[in-house]
């Protein structure tokens, strides 16, 4: 079994690496000098772009994402980010490796997130046709069998397994949030949509040592493939009125807010504003935490250009904590920019 000896984290430009890691994405291109290769590697620290160059590239024809490679490369930065330069490069069979340590980690256990939505369904759901409906989805074997290792996106954010549970959790605790602000908000509609809004990614992408798009992901999309979930068990809710049907299906289909952003319909209730915006705002603050990870322990105030924000983002100086006392250093690490709303105390029964 081969042991990792150096991870992504700890790269820095000028560095020689030699090591094991997992193909993220292969691509080919064309040079002056030849066909090379652009990869992405990947361990559970994160991923780094890699190039191998004519006539390296020739001797390896059928790259392809989900293999594992050993690989010698010097590493520089290009375009403020740091990326390897490769000059030797060999598979590597999958039973010599441990995926795990390829695999990016979820911050909590899915089994465990899974859980809490179940829990807030008990605790929040007081309408019982809308607290059946949900114990009828959250207990079908094959959407918990889906649903546990699934990825929130392929690469823009909470790309990792158990990062769709992740994010529908957050989505779900600012729209309970936001309900206290405005009260005259349907809490009961708005917590079933948030706990569904992308329920079809977990049919969209594939789970597993890569995520890519399915062939029903890439025809369909998560927005269908959800409805198509839902439709069957909305179908059996006879007592559910058809009214409220009708609005969390408005919902779900309008989350993205604009046509440009792939949704179907635009939103056109206060709830579908709040879940369009409340789901904008997790995916936005999950893409930032990641970004001041790439800069955790330098000594530098603004990331890499993110390219799914087009912009740089600046880590500003933090107010200082008020009143010191038993427990303050625990805040203080709880409240660090790249902390999530996941590390707040979950809910209990």
């Amino acid at each position: 079994m081969i042991s990792k000896a150096v991870y992504i984290r700890d790269i820095s430009p000028g560095q020689t690496i030699q090591d094991t890691f997992l193909l993220a994405d292969a691509r080919t291109g064309q040079s002056r000098n030849g066909p090379y290769w652009s990869l992405v590697l990947q361990d559970s620290s994160g991923q780094m772009d890699a190039k191998v160059w004519s006539p390296l590239s020739q001797q390896h024809p059928a790259l392809a994402a989900g293999q594992f490679v050993t690989v010698r490369g010097l590493a520089a930065n290009y375009r403020d980010k740091c990326q390897l330069t490769l000059d030797q490069l060999a598979l590597t069979p999958v039973d010599e490796v441990d995926p795990a340590e390829y695999l990016p980690p979820s911050p909590v256990k899915p089994a465990e997130l899974l859980a809490e939505i179940e829990a807030l369904c008990r605790r929040e759901l007081t309408h019982k046709p809308w607290r059946s409906l949900m114990k009828k989805i959250l207990g079908d074997e094959e959407i918990r069998a889906r649903l546990l290792p699934a990825t929130g996106a392929k690469t823009v954010h909470h790309a990792y397994v158990g990062g769709l549970l992740e994010h529908t959790l957050c989505v779900a605790r600012t729209c309970l949030a936001l309900c206290d602000l405005y009260p005259r908000l349907d809490r009961q509609v708005l917590l079933v949509a948030a706990l569904l809004h992308d329920l079809g990614k977990a049919w969209e992408l594939s789970s597993g040592l890569t995520t890519d798009y399915t062939d029903e992901g890439r025809l369909l999309g998560h927005i269908q493939l959800g409805l198509e979930r839902v439709e069957g068990f909305l179908a059996k809710a006879r007592d559910l009125d058809p009214a409220l049907i009708l609005h969390l299906k408005h919902l779900i289909i309008s989350h993205h807010g604009e046509y440009e952003f792939g949704a179907p319909r635009r939103p056109k209730t206060p709830e579908a504003f709040i879940l369009h915006f409340a789901d904008n705002i997790d995916a936005k603050m999950n893409t930032i935490a990641g970004a001041y990870a790439e800069i955790e322990g330098t000594e530098q105030s603004w990331t890499p250009f993110q390219r799914y924000l087009d912009r740089f983002i600046f880590q500003p100086v933090r107010t200082p904590a008020q009143h010191d006392g038993p427990g303050a250093q625990a805040k203080a690490e709880a409240n660090k920019p790249d902390a999530r709303i996941l590390l707040l105390p979950l809910g209990s029964d």
